[in-house]
């Protein structure tokens, strides 16, 4: 079933999001993946396994923003699609580096696209995921799954690449 067009939204996400994931020169430097429950837990795993594993590649200096990218791909993970599967829902973490970017990935098995609902109002508690995630990285989109042998459903995967150079400072007022 094709997916509803995504409207153009105040915090200025084109239309259209890339359905690949984006592809790499091939000089990758590192990858780690971890599987959780979506559970209170399992988000303080996402948190700590993001901060450690940037910590062992140098990036303390990307930690901040990678941590909330992580942490709201996730979330939406964790409350779109958990509801959808059966049992106690997993979602999969990805990091890959390569010298000038880190992509970082959530998978789970809900074929619905990630929807960038506009939001009603700045201080609303839900909704600015997708903005916050589109204003600290470089490129996002998602990419179906592939689908299973046995009929289970694909999933998809939400990626976020954000460069692993220094942020720039603000100027001075």
């Amino acid at each position: 079933m094709p997916a509803d067009p995504l409207p153009v939204l105040p915090c200025g996400v084109p239309p259209s999001v890339p359905k690949t994931l984006p592809q790499f020169s091939g000089d990758l430097s590192a990858s780690a993946a971890l599987r959780v429950e979506c559970s209170r837990e399992g988000f303080a795993r996402v948190r700590s396994f993001t901060r450690d594993t940037l910590h062992g590649w140098s990036l303390d200096h990307r930690c901040d923003d990678a941590t909330l990218v992580i942490t709201e791909l996730a979330a939406n993970a964790a409350t779109h699609a958990a509801p959808r599967a059966p049992g106690v829902p997993e979602i999969r973490l990805g990091f890959v580096l390569d010298p000038g970017h880190l992509l970082v990935t959530v998978s789970d098995l809900d074929d619905h696209p990630p929807v960038f609902a506009p939001t009603g109002a700045a201080l609303e508690e839900h909704g600015r995921g997708l903005c916050i995630v589109d204003a600290l990285s470089e490129e996002w989109g998602w990419s179906p799954g592939a689908p299973a042998d046995n009929g289970a459903p694909a999933g998809k995967t939400v990626w976020a690449r954000l460069s692993t150079r220094p942020a720039t400072p603000c100027p001075p007022i």
